[in-house]
């Protein structure tokens, strides 16, 4: 065998060892990525199960026991016994049976309030507010928010499809009340976060002005915020993992995460907003309050509670709080 042929066969079986090396190294490759896709996927979908699907929540406190030691134990107290009517809807996507408890004023008026609670929670849990803005003279609605509470809903919308139900809520408080209505949307936590979604859209000529209590700035914010808090995910895991959830919860929910955004909502409202947060919020940080409050582009007020941890901002400071509704308020709805 001449040496040229023994330096082809030679190349030849190099070749053939770098194409199968190469081979596995894709094999190797396309595998991991396999896992990955797969394990971010399972990832996603407990976390869409953990932040999107109503149940118990670990991480939120949810006790109805009024306690006696509770500074706000009275206003409980007296939302609790007070007479309601009890209101119904359906809600404006999916035809949920959504519903309310509606409280008149002591004496006849125009100003009117509704009332968006938090996540997990229902219009029980804000008994209190209902009691501060009947105190101030209010007709009263409280409504569950989809999924939660007495309404139907399979998922949460975290103040994104919730945005038009309070519109529709909104309509049907002045059908009630007279065109001569005046209208505060007020909410706490996502109930906030849900107010300044709202404010994005067009709402009635008779919405006056909006009150809104530690907020998130946007829903991907809060997951991303709340994937370090609770789980100590590490920085670049988060967007993906968000990502993955944003693609599961459109496909079940009908929205991508990023959609819902307080902050984009806030550059299309040109009404009064009044912006609450606790200097010592931990579950959605103080911080996000600043970006709120910048993109809002109507008249506006800033309060931080010195020391008030999430929404805990009315029980820290009673007076106080009255104090702020009522001054900011009266310039808007007489």
């Amino acid at each position: 065998m001449t040496v040229n042929k023994k330096c082809n066969i030679g190349l030849i079986i190099l070749n053939l060892q770098q194409k199968k090396q190469k081979h596995w190294v894709r094999r190797g490759i396309i595998t991991v990525l396999v896992v990955l896709g797969v394990a971010l996927f399972g990832a996603g979908s407990y976390f869409f199960h953990v932040g999107m699907v109503p149940g118990h929540k670990s991480f939120v406190k949810n006790n109805q026991r009024i306690e006696k030691s509770d500074p706000l134990y009275t206003q409980k107290m007296w939302f609790k016994h007070a007479q309601k009517q009890h209101w119904t809807m359906k809600s404006v996507t999916k035809n949920y049976r959504l519903v309310a408890d509606y409280i008149p004023a002591s004496h006849k008026t125009t100003k009117n309030v509704v009332i968006l609670h938090g996540f997990m929670g229902n219009k029980e849990k804000m008994g209190e507010y209902a009691a501060l803005f009947h105190q101030m003279g209010y007709n009263v609605l409280v409504p569950d928010a989809r999924a939660h509470g007495q309404s139907q809903g399979k998922y949460i919308g975290y103040g994104w499809p919730e945005r038009y139900d309070v519109r529709k809520w909104t309509q049907k408080l002045i059908a009630h009340n007279g065109q001569d209505s005046q209208v505060v949307i007020y909410g706490v936590s996502m109930g906030g976060a849900t107010t300044m979604m709202t404010s994005g859209i067009h709402m009635p000529k008779q919405v006056k002005a909006y009150v809104e209590d530690c907020g998130y700035s946007s829903l991907n914010d809060e997951l991303n915020y709340e994937a370090g808090n609770l789980y100590n995910i590490p920085t670049p895991i988060r967007w993906p993992l968000v990502k993955t959830l944003s693609l599961i919860n459109r496909i079940r929910n009908g929205f991508f995460t990023g959609e819902a955004s307080s902050v984009n909502s806030l550059h299309h409202n040109h009404l009064p907003m009044l912006f609450i947060h606790g200097s010592n919020d931990h579950f959605v940080p103080t911080n996000m309050v600043y970006a709120n409050y910048r993109a809002t582009q109507g008249p506006k007020q800033l309060w931080v509670v010195n020391g008030a941890s999430h929404a805990s901002s009315f029980a820290h400071s009673p007076q106080s709080y009255r104090h702020h509704l009522e001054r900011f308020l009266g310039r808007y709805v007489k």
